[in-house]
């Protein structure tokens, strides 16, 4: 069973920055795409950048040139780092890690993120 563990949540100001981290544990195959994805209070849960082998990332609209999405070393295992700079505070959200093997969706719990004077 897949299991993912985020890190790196937390309270900012705007113009400020954060990193999110997301370790995949559980499995030994390589995801086909890894990503965050996020949901703020009374909104669906939107992307946010996944990464996708052979196609590279992709970013929403609202975080592009602000937010970076990278995968960390594959031979210390399945990561997944999300860079946020610039933060606003309709950034605020819970943040998902999200990975895809072999066609299946896997989540972690979440992490808050609150941008706030």
């Amino acid at each position: 069973q897949v299991h993912l563990v985020e890190s790196g949540g937390g309270l900012a100001q705007p113009g400020g920055s954060l990193r999110l981290s997301c370790r995949a544990s559980g499995t030994t195959l390589s995801p086909v795409r890894m990503g965050w994805y996020r949901q703020a209070p009374g909104k669906e849960r939107e992307m946010v950048a996944t990464i996708t082998v052979g196609a590279g990332a992709n970013y929403a609209e609202s975080v592009k040139g602000r937010f970076f999405v990278s995968k960390g070393d594959p031979r210390a295992g399945n990561t997944v780092y999300l860079q946020m700079n610039n933060l606003k505070v309709e950034d605020t959200a819970v943040y998902y890690c999200n990975t895809v093997i072999r066609g299946i969706p896997n989540w972690g719990q979440g992490t808050q993120v609150t941008v706030s004077p």
